[in-house]
């Protein structure tokens, strides 16, 4: 609570802020308006469990406005108004502090003077907020009728600047703002709106000071405390216990009836008798019927509330309360409507109460307390009691539906026969005439058996050459395919070799999952039996042995030689070698191309050779520590040292060590004065092909400064060894952890898995090695990889296709397949490892066709799935998928994450999971990265002048991270713990050299004397460490020292503080302003990378626009410098060198071809006037050797550009060609060839590709990129930028991207840069926890109609039941335990009977009627079934009836109703001010119009249905599970009322108690009739599940719904304009492409689903998949334009008019619009892609052509598109379609037109 900066009345009329002139007005608006905004989900995506801070007002504000709470009554004066919100203020903050913090701990209230206070800016700095939650003003709209809750008066707006002030406040400090007004609830995700600015661009606004309102009534508090609180204590005995609310209302009384004017005793008898009422009546029977109030009563409340105000905000109230030990309940002191009727009674002479409950008792002690003669009764009427009343103008209304309809399944029954409930035997639901009409309708469509055409086409197989291009078409995919897997590389930067897979023969153990050690056991003993066992007295047999094994020996003779050859020859290739080396005069070289040789020689080399390699790069850098040494600049040559003894521990491992070679590093262990270490004996030896570099340095002190130890933990820690428990196993080419053998165990027992281990520990060979036991099981079995993101999805394929190869003995198979909805590689069913995403296998389980009842079934054969990010269940929009898809899964899986903030619970819930499947799960965790990660805060410098690259600077050789570099500051991770409330994060991992100087400044800091504050002398390094310092000792020191820390952290007393200061004063310098813009400062920042070698870099900013314009800027720098530097006359001169040097070549050619004189017998013209084959080389040679002929002067300079110049890359100008063709923007091309890449989901799909391979090949050194490269990418880098600040910026993105740098393998420390983040949100993220997995409701009513679908259409199939089964008999993620199962049932069991009303479902669970078209559009629950119903309302059949009279208007609205339904966007909850600014003066539809009036009636009829439906399922759930009535407020557990069961004798006009509300809610006077669905979600009583978002609704806008909806659809349909997308409809620019292309994928799956049930088509479930948006297909027609331009061909065969129908067919999106037309499906062929071509190449060549929609004949007419000829009943849903077909196109060739 923020005191004295805003009112907290919600008309505020009465603001107590002082009014900002007008410009100051206009300013903050104007401001306000343009602040950028996005929804996310608070919970799962972007806080978690962090901390965040709601602005107290705000909430208040939030809760009474809210139409549903009767605040108002009685309807009163607005002064009135502003004490009842003044008192509820300070009522609810005293309820909170004292009730809140024994249910709920860790929420705190606290109130501050002002926003700018001391003591709120340090609580601000102590507590590191996550993210303030506000209110902006905009309440909701005035509807059905209501009084608007805040009239927009003057001083309204003037309080709406305020809050926007307060949120600019907040903006400016560096703190996102979430908007409280806009919350949304879906499962366990709370959706807002959050407000993103950066700190620096928010104008600074003055909130001034409010004034006092001199209205308050004149009341000394102290004094009357000090006079009524005495009497009160001493009047009342043990046996006299009042509350805190009775206490507070005699003292509001007794201060107010001496000198009132009023005809005060009778209001005050009837207020005192409302209290003692309120202590004794229960909750549900406080529901009052009750008239408005009188002017006299609004005048007492007024009175009575001011002083009960002040009293509350007394600051010696709490005190009193606190030594009188009574209860707060302070939260329910006026119940208006009870407060009223009393005083009607009163009035009435009806007021009184039957002795002997309790109620009269305590009336008449309040009486007494209150009257002015202390202890004497106030004068009470006689009065004549009435006995119960109850209200006769309100009748129990009727709740829902009186009985459902009749349903039974055997597999459903199982699950549900515990729910009882009444049955509707007499009919089944009725039928309007409309829906009957379409109904007869689909009857016929469903009845026809024959093509409703009078000619149908005869379908043709592929012509030959259609035949021949699909075959090439293949042939370039896999091609493309096998270069991108070229690019990947292993463990040593070399290219892997795919690995062939051969089937174990053995027959008991094929398929599978055993122990590989018993493979091997069994191997070995059938060997031993093959070789050795013989039968007794067969001479013959032994003859045969003989002559095996001579021929054994023989061989291993030639083996023996063969290997000695080898050795010779690897040892002379070496010395060779050497020898060049030594040429170089720069050691740093020497060692460089060293590590080179050693890198790419194979491992029998590298054993022969790899010790004497190794020492030579040793003594390399020995030369440059003793030339630091004789320079007397020990200290710069550190890194180079630490490097040092990295080879000397590498060498001490290294096989084949000769003696030469360990005397020699003996000696220089000795010299150096390193710790000893131990090597083996060696028989060996061999002279050394160099001079030891020691040899030469008698009397020169080589020593480490100030000891070998310290210097280990400074520099040497990232080469510490970090094998913690490994061992050899021949399973893995590698020497693998005790986890990672854990792991194989587990998976050749055949157990589920769960790994959370951070990136880079080594989680990667874990798929391939489950791939690996499948592919070797058996040729049918199947592993499924699932993977969140198509990127990711191509570079697993790629991966496969390096690693494994395999034979198969017939086709149609393949060892590999992708399957997304954008594209197909391969055959997905005929593939034994599927890689793909969740969307596309969740069709893939559910679809009948793959759950046949045979071993053969695609399902059946599923062995493996393997869920890559699993903690993508979290995720808001596709995460219910994915928890799904673990319910599903019909084999055991492997679920892999690097973040999972609970994996405890959520090991505990998958277990469970698996556990009813019959699969046993073991969770293995793994803590620590395999390279460490040093974090810095970049800060760009003040000055920075670019003339080109620089080269590394040489003392960035063998330097690890960037302390050295300009503008960057370390961040110590103790640094961020800026919060100590948060705690320590379990994954803030410290490097040696961190434990180092945090045990240091704790010795620095520790309080002498002081047991509490000591460090133990145990953790001094020199004892606690070993000689020779491990990865392992440093992590158990580590954990003791952070143990002694988080005591520290828990005592504000402690020297933590003091810790915590020191070692951040590097990041506490000042950020320069200009730091925050992006654009300008990365060219600085890659700079410096470069000049210290850290690059490659990737640089992750969460806006697409913001990428490209990054990526642009940086490339425009770099050729401006390029275009001066050429402007030179040094420049001038080379080129002009350049052309005589070429001038010269062909001077020197012209004259070689001068006849020479004939050469031979054979006659004088053998060779005349031409050159030998050995000149012709010798001159080339000569040509390419000169310093010009590699010159270009149009090619990039290496000193103006970024790709690396060591690696130059043949086929560049290949890829800028195919990209070129592709239609990517030149500039980005010209950004490759400078090693600049942008890497978005927006981007061309070839040309992400091309990044992808471009970077890990290393050309490329900086890619700029959103997400899509954070997760799991194979995309190695040394440094990772977080280029700006971001909502999505958050704990779990900030891992994930940081995770890329430093690779296991490729770098032994990784670097993370902060560049344009706030130091205290950086601080927030290093200290963050991940969020918990809380998951979603997964059985929603889309998936209930597929299950259903699922089992019919696969006659009951074995897998179909399982599958089912699965899904009804676990544990919910979200629901928390097995408990609430019942509760789940009772929800299924409703959500069928909404299927069954809707007709799509029999009473046995067959699907009916449109069943199939809303199964296709599951991806859009629930818009779905808001397009069912308005399409089987027969509102499309109407509005297409006469479209061919005006078909521009019949498909404008079409646009307009589907704009409503699909592609919902609610807009930020407007206020007057927006929408008179922005949405009046727009020229842009910024609101979506109303729907047509028949729509509307149609839906309203839907969603009371659907009301009605989930009524019931709440009173049926009530009525049979929960017994006890509501009484408990739900934050604070607090009970309200008492527990009288009647009052007799009660004049109260008592409403019947609610059964499904809230009696909360009731109290407001609402009964069980609800007006919406969200209504009922709002409102209904504790302990129900119900939750809005998974109930078949949408909220008719503006019947429904206050909050107006985004009409960026319909305005794009009408405009065609992404500019005013952006400018008016709040649409990024990199978010277009995707929600129009949504839209089009959606208007597809219609338009082909009604072609299906029409049987125009054939189309199977697997086939929807094939479907793609506008901008999906542009992509598809590019990838094919551009096969044709490379193959060289046309299909000339194909006629003008069959080219003209399949152009048709691409515009149209769905395949085959032609009724004749089946989908012809390619010749599978093994281990190649099946045909993905467009539809063109499905289209029979003797098909006759159909004209498009849409297009008007003579007559004005539209021609039907579809190819039928039909009449009767048919009719309607034709025209339907035709329209639907004509609006997709429109919009799609609206939507192509913006790329042309």
């Amino acid at each position: 609570m923020i005191d004295n900066e805003i009112s907290a009345d919600v008309s505020s009329d009465t603001s107590d802020v002082e009014s900002p002139d007008s410009d100051t007005n206009k300013h903050v608006l104007t401001w306000y308006r343009r602040t950028q905004s996005r929804v996310v989900d608070l919970v799962g995506d972007y806080a978690g469990d962090e901390l965040f801070l709601i602005e107290g007002d705000s909430l208040l504000l939030h809760c009474f406005a809210d139409p549903d709470l009767d605040f108002r009554f009685p309807p009163t004066s607005s002064s009135l108004l502003q004490e009842k919100c003044s008192f509820a203020r300070a009522a609810i903050i005293r309820h909170l502090q004292i009730n809140l913090g024994k249910t709920n701990p860790n929420v705190q209230i606290n109130k501050f003077h002002s926003l700018r206070s001391r003591s709120f800016r340090d609580y601000l700095m102590r507590t590191g907020m996550y993210f303030v939650m506000c209110h902006d003003g905009a309440l909701a709209e005035n509807r059905e009728g209501k009084e608007p809750i805040a009239p927009k008066s003057d001083k309204v707006v003037q309080a709406d600047v305020a809050r926007r002030i307060i949120i600019a406040h907040f903006l400016r400090e560096g703190y996102n703002v979430a908007l409280i007004n806009g919350l949304k609830w879906h499962d366990t995700k709370v959706m807002t709106v959050v407000l993103e600015s950066p700190s620096r661009t928010v104008p600074f606004f003055e909130l001034r000071t409010p004034h006092s309102d001199p209205q308050l009534p004149d009341c000394n508090v102290n004094s009357l405390l000090d006079q009524e609180i005495p009497k009160l204590r001493e009047y009342l005995d043990a046996n006299k216990t009042l509350t805190e609310r009775e206490v507070l209302s005699l003292l509001a009384v007794r201060a107010i009836l001496p000198g009132s004017q009023l005809d005060m005793e009778t209001l005050v008898t009837s207020f005192l008798c409302h209290s003692a009422i309120l202590r004794y009546l229960p909750l549900y029977r406080r529901s009052i019927d009750s008239k408005c109030a009188s002017e006299e009563i609004d005048a007492f409340l007024q009175k009575l509330l001011s002083v009960a105000t002040e009293i509350l905000n007394c600051d010696r109230w709490p005190g009193l309360m606190r030594q009188w030990c009574i209860s707060c309940d302070v939260g329910d002191f006026v119940d208006g409507r009870l407060l009223n009727a009393c005083s009607k009674a009163g009035r009435n002479g009806a007021l009184a109460l039957q002795p002997g409950t309790g109620v009269a008792e305590t009336w008449e002690l309040l009486n007494k307390l209150a009257a002015p003669n202390f202890g004497k009764s106030l004068a009470i009427k006689a009065v004549v009691p009435l006995y119960e009343q109850e209200s006769d103008q309100f009748h129990t209304p009727h709740v829902g539906i009186r009985a459902v309809l009749p349903f039974s399944n055997h597999v459903f029954d199982t699950h549900m026969e515990s729910i009882r409930l009444s049955i509707d035997e007499s009919t089944s639901s009725e039928l309007s005439g409309s829906t009957a009409t379409i109904f007869r309708e689909l009857s016929h469509w469903h009845n026809a058996k024959k093509p409703l055409t009078s000619t149908r086409a005869k379908s043709t197989p592929q012509t030959q050459f259609q035949a021949l291009r699909a075959q090439k078409r293949n042939q370039r995919f896999m091609a493309e395919m096998q270069k991108y897997s070229a690019s990947l590389t292993n463990s040593v930067g070399g290219s892997s070799k795919p690995e062939i897979i051969q089937v174990d023969t053995n027959p008991s153990e094929q398929g599978s999952h055993k122990s590989l050690a018993k493979d091997r056991v069994k191997d070995e003993r059938h060997s031993d039996k093959s070789s050795t066992v013989t039968k007794p007295g067969n001479p013959k047999k032994k003859d045969k042995n003989a002559e095996k094994r001579a021929r054994a020996e023989k061989l291993a003779a030639e083996q023996s030689r063969k290997a000695d050859s080898e050795v010779e020859r690897a040892i002379s290739e070496w010395r060779t070698r050497c020898r060049t080396y030594e040429t170089q005069s720069n050691p740093q070289a020497q060692y460089t191309s060293a590590k080179g040789h050693l890198d790419k020689i194979d491992e029998k080399k590298r054993e022969i050779v790899g010790a004497e390699v190794k020492f030579y790069m040793l003594n390399a850098l020995l030369r440059l520590w003793i030339a630091q040494c004789r320079a007397d600049q020990k200290s710069e040559g550190f890194p180079v040292l630490a490097l040092a003894f990295e080879i000397i521990r590498s060498i001490q491992k290294a096989p084949l060590l000769t003696r030469t070679i360990v005397r020699n590093v003996k000696e220089t262990i000795k010299a150096l004065n390193f710790p000893q270490m131990s090597f083996s004996d060696s028989s060996n030896e061999r002279h050394l092909p160099f001079q030891f570099s020691l040899a030469q340095t008698r009397g020169l002190d080589l020593t480490v400064l100030p000891s070998p130890l310290s210097f280990q933990l400074t520099y040497c820690g990232p080469y510490m060894d970090r094998n913690i428990d490994d061992a050899p196993d021949d399973r893995v080419p590698f020497r693998p952890d005790g986890w990672q053998r854990k792991i194989l165990d587990e998976i050749d027992a055949g157990h589920s898995l769960l790994v959370v281990a951070p990136t880079s520990a080594g989680k990667t060979f874990i798929s391939f090695y489950a791939m690996r036991q499948v592919l070797k099981a058996s040729d049918e079995g199947v592993l499924v990889y699932v993977a969140p993101t198509k990127a990711l999805v191509n570079q697993i394929a790629a991966e496969i296709e390096a690693r494994f190869s395999k034979s198969f003995p017939r086709g149609g198979k393949s060892v590999w397949a992708i399957h997304t909805r954008d594209y197909r590689i391969n055959n997905p069913t005929g593939c034994q490892v599927l890689v793909t995403v969740p969307h596309v296998l969740q069709i893939m389980l559910l679809s009948p066709s793959n759950a046949g009842a045979g071993e053969r079934s695609w399902s059946n054969r599923v062995k493996r799935i393997i869920f890559d990010e699993v903690h993508s269940i979290g995720q808001a929009d596709d995460g219910v998928v994915w928890e799904q898809l673990l319910l599903l899964a019909p084999c055991p899986i492997i679920a892999l994450s690097a973040t999972i903030g609970n994996p405890e619970s959520f090991s505990d819930w998958l277990g469970s999971t698996q556990k009813s499947l019959g699969h046993e799960l073991t969770m293995v965790r793994h803590p620590y990265r395999y390279s460490d990660l040093r974090k810095f805060v970049y800060s760009a410098l003040n000055e920075f002048h670019f003339a080109g690259l620089r080269e590394p600077i040489t003392t960035s050789f063998a330097r690890l991270g960037l302390d050295e570099a300009r503008g960057f500051a370390f961040l110590h991770p103790v640094a961020s713990l800026v919060n100590k409330s948060r705690g320590m994060p379990d994954d803030l991992h410290l490097e040696a050299r961190d434990c180092e100087t945090l045990w240091q400044a704790m010795k620095r800091h520790q309080v002498q004397g002081e047991k509490r504050w000591d460090v133990p002398e145990r953790l001094d390094p020199k004892v606690r460490l070993p000689p020779v310092v491990r990865k392992i000792d440093v992590i158990e020191w580590e954990a003791e020292l952070k143990e002694i820390l988080r005591n520290w952290m828990a005592d504000e007393s402690s020297p933590f503080d003091k810790v915590v200061h020191e070692l951040s004063e590097p990041i506490n310098r000042p950020i320069p302003l200009h730091t925050s813009n992006l654009r300008m400062t990365t060219l600085p920042l890659l700079c410096s990378l470069h000049e210290q070698d850290a690059l490659p870099a990737l640089l992750f900013n969460y806006n697409r626009t913001a990428c490209e314009a990054i990526a642009w800027t940086v490339l425009s720098q770099l050729m401006r410098a390029e275009a001066k530097y050429k402007a030179t006359p040094k420049w001038e001169k080379r080129v002009k060198e350049k052309e005589m040097w070429e001038k010269a070549k062909a001077a020197q050619a012209a004259k070689k071809t001068v006849t020479k004189p004939g050469k031979g017998k054979k006659g004088d013209d053998q060779d005349d006037g031409m050159m030998s084959k050995v000149e012709m080389q010798r001159d080339a040679a000569e040509a390419d050797s000169h310093p010009m002929a590699s010159f270009d002067p149009e090619a990039p300079l290496d000193r103006f550009s970024f790709k690396d110049a060591k690696k130059p890359l043949k086929e560049l100008d290949e890829v800028k060609v195919k990209l070129i063709k592709r239609g990517v923007d030149s500039w980005l091309i010209a950004a490759l060839s400078r090693g600049i890449g942008v890497h978005h989901a927006g981007m061309n799909r070839a040309y992400r590709q091309t990044v992808e391979m471009l970077f890990r090949r290393g050309f490329l050194r900086v890619v700029i990129a959103t997400g899509t490269l954070a997760l799991g990418i194979n995309m190695p880098t040394r440094t990772v930028v977080f280029s700006g600040d971001s909502v999505f910026l958050t704990a779990l993105n900030y891992r994930q991207a940081a995770g890329r740098a430093g690779r296991r393998g490729f770098d032994v420390l990784g670097n993370v840069v902060f560049h344009g983040v706030a130091p205290d949100k950086v601080c927030r993220l290093v200290s963050s926890r991940l969020p918990d997995l809380n998951g979603h409701f997964p059985i929603t009513t889309t998936l209930v109609l597929r299950l259903f679908s699922l089992l019919h259409e696969s006659k009951n199939s074995p897998y179909a039941v399982r599958a089912i089964n699965s899904l009804l008999s676990q544990p919910r993620l979200y629901m928390g335990s097995s408990e609430r199962k019942t509760e789940v049932l009772h929800h299924l069991r409703f959500s069928i009977e909404y299927l069954r009303r809707q007709h799509l479902l029999d009473s046995t669970g067959a699907p009916l009627n449109f069943a199939g078209c809303l199964a296709h559009l599951y991806y859009t629950e629930n818009s779905s079934f808001a397009f069912h119903a308005l399409l089987k309302g027969g509102y499309f059949h109407e509005l297409c009836r006469n479209s061919w009279k005006n078909p521009f208007s019949t498909v404008d609205t079409l646009m307009l109703v589907m704009s409503h339904i699909f592609g919902r966007r609610e807009c930020r909850r407007a206020d007057k001010d927006f929408i008179e600014v922005i949405v009046k003066r727009s020229s842009s539809m910024v609101f979506l119009p109303k729907l047509p009036e028949q729509a509307v009636k149609i839906l309203k009829a839907h969603n009371q249905e659907t009301l009605d439906i989930f009524a019931t399922y709440v009173k049926t759930y009530v009525d049979q599970h929960m017994k006890e009535p509501e009484t408990c407020l739900p934050l604070t557990k607090i009970k309200i009322g008492g527990d009288m069961g009647t009052m007799q004798g009660s004049f109260l006009p008592v409403l019947p108690p609610t059964r499904v509300r809230s009696a909360f809610v009731a109290l407001s006077g609402h009964d069980d009739h609800f007006r919406s669905i969200s209504d009922l979600c709002r409102t209904a009583r504790d302990g129900v599940f119900l939750e809005e978002a998974v109930i078949p609704h949408v909220d008719i806008y503006p019947e429904e719904t206050d909050t107006p909806l985004n009409a960026y659809l319909y305005d794009f349909f009408r405009n065609g304009s992404i500019k005013d997308l952006a400018r008016a409809n709040g649409i990024r620019k990199g978010d277009v492409w995707f929600v129009l292309n949504d839209f089009s994928l959606v208007l597809a799956t219609i338009i082909t689903s009604l072609q299906n049930f029409m049987k125009l088509t054939d189309n199977s479930d697997m086939d929807m998949l094939d479907l793609k948006g506008a901008f999906d297909q542009r992509e598809d027609s590019k990838d094919n334009a551009l096969f044709d331009a490379e193959e060289g061909e046309a299909e000339k065969d194909l006629g003008s008019e069959q080219r003209a129908s399949q152009t048709r067919a691409v515009q149209a999106g769905p395949p085959a619009p032609l009724v004749t037309t089946k989908k012809m499906k390619a010749k599978k062929v093994a281990d190649s892609w099946d045909d993905d071509d467009s539809e063109d190449e499905q289209t029979p060549v003797d098909t006759p052509p159909t004209s498009p929609i849409g297009t008007p004949t003579r007559s004005g007419e539209m021609q039907s598109s579809t190819g039928v000829t039909d009449t009767g009943e048919g009719k309607g849903l034709l025209v339907v379609l035709e329209a639907f077909m004509h609006l997709k196109r429109e919009f799609d060739e609206k939507f192509r037109a913006i790329w042309a």
